[in-house]
């Protein structure tokens, strides 16, 4: 009876260290010992390939099916790659629960009402930090930046702004503070694919244990960045059109990357459209300077459109907030707002509440004219 019980903790538990380097940690040990482990495997989902799961335990990689309960439960449910598994021979029995995840609107459901709810697209699982991708080409962009950031704050996750193709120009400092203005208290790292720079920096996110996950535009830069990290060729590089500035999509599928400084890292293919699917708090946190103004407007609902009293349109008539800003601010907040409201009524209700407020302020326009 002992040595099946020795035996059934060696195979559950594994070899804790190089499962570390994979990322466990205290979060992930106290969520398996309320489960029903059984005989099972620890592994950590590598990548994710149609019905399959490329998976890990630090020792070895293998491939694993879903068991028959996994293959039917709801899409929030179902493993991506980051999480963690229990694994019976080839077949993925159970899902640690995530410590959290990195989502966005479903591809073509930017600013979409057609749909009772926005669906949400899962990019990874369990990660310590995002780094946000820009190339300092056609692709930089402050008001996108602004979306990924909220994109990462409202997963609840830290982001650092990488801008890479430094050497594109004589001058690349100018750029970081034009990031550090709209990202308060985010790291700006500035990256070249012609030496070393920022690749120390960027170094210590990728320490053991810790996980990294890269978003960005097709052609920002994310796999020569990669490359540069694990210091050798690992992820395929597409060239830039001279003539719309965009690149190929050379990274089609979702994976992580044991990296020498002992962490890992995930590439992802290009994002064309930053869509939200959730209303979280990202929007205080990337637009803070407007939270702050916000608190002494007149009135507490204060729209920030033409209001008297308002602290918002103040700063931005006295220049120490941009116009492009707090557009961008209340365009992120009208999608975030309309979120929430199809969570619990319907698309088409939305709409016609919406029209309906509408019409009666054309109605209260025209009896005071």
């Amino acid at each position: 009876m002992t040595d099946n019980i020795n035996s059934h903790e060696k195979n559950i538990k594994g070899n804790r260290e190089q499962l570390r380097q994979l990322g466990w940690n205290s979060y992930f040990e106290n969520m398996l010992a309320g489960m029903d482990a059984k005989q099972n495997r620890l592994a950590r989902v590598i990548s994710v390939q149609r019905n399959l799961f490329l998976v890990a335990d630090g020792q070895d990689e293998w491939l694993c099916s879903p068991a028959g309960r996994i293959t039917h439960s709801k899409a929030g449910d179902y493993p991506i790659t980051g999480d963690w598994v229990l694994t019976e021979d080839i077949v993925v029995t159970g899902i640690i629960p995530r410590r959290n995840m990195l989502s966005r609107g479903e591809s073509g459901t930017r600013g979409s009402r057609s749909g009772s709810s926005v669906r949400g697209q899962a990019i990874a699982a369990n990660l310590d930090t995002v780094f946000i991708v820009c190339g300092l080409d056609r692709d930089f962009n402050i008001r996108r930046l602004e979306r990924y950031l909220t994109l990462v704050y409202n997963c609840g996750l830290t982001p650092v702004i990488v801008l890479t193709k430094a050497d594109l120009h004589e001058d690349p400092e100018q750029f970081r503070p034009e990031a550090e203005n709209i990202a308060f208290g985010v790291p700006v790292v500035l990256t070249s694919m012609h030496d070393a720079a920022g690749v120390e920096e960027l170094d210590r996110y990728l320490e053991n244990g810790q996980t990294v996950a890269m978003i960005g535009s097709s052609g920002a830069g994310k796999s020569t960045l990669a490359n540069r990290l694990y210091g050798n060729d690992i992820q395929a590089t597409g060239a830039i059109s001279t003539s719309v500035g965009k690149g190929r999509h050379t990274t089609t599928a979702r994976e992580l990357i044991r990296m020498p400084q002992g962490g890992m890292l995930m590439d992802n293919p290009g994002i064309r459209e930053i869509a939200f699917h959730d209303d979280g708090s990202g929007i205080e946190s990337t637009f803070a300077d407007i939270q702050d103004l916000a608190a002494m407007c007149r009135f507490a609902d204060c729209s920030h459109s033409n209001e008297p009293g308002c602290a918002v349109l103040e700063a931005v008539e006295n220049g120490q907030l941009t116009a492009e800003r707090l557009a961008s601010y209340q365009k992120m907040k009208r999608e975030m707002e309309y979120i929430s409201e199809r969570r619990d009524k319907s698309a088409d209700r939305v709409e016609k509440e919406r029209w309906k407020g509408v019409s009666m302020r054309i109605k209260s326009m025209m009896k005071h004219r």
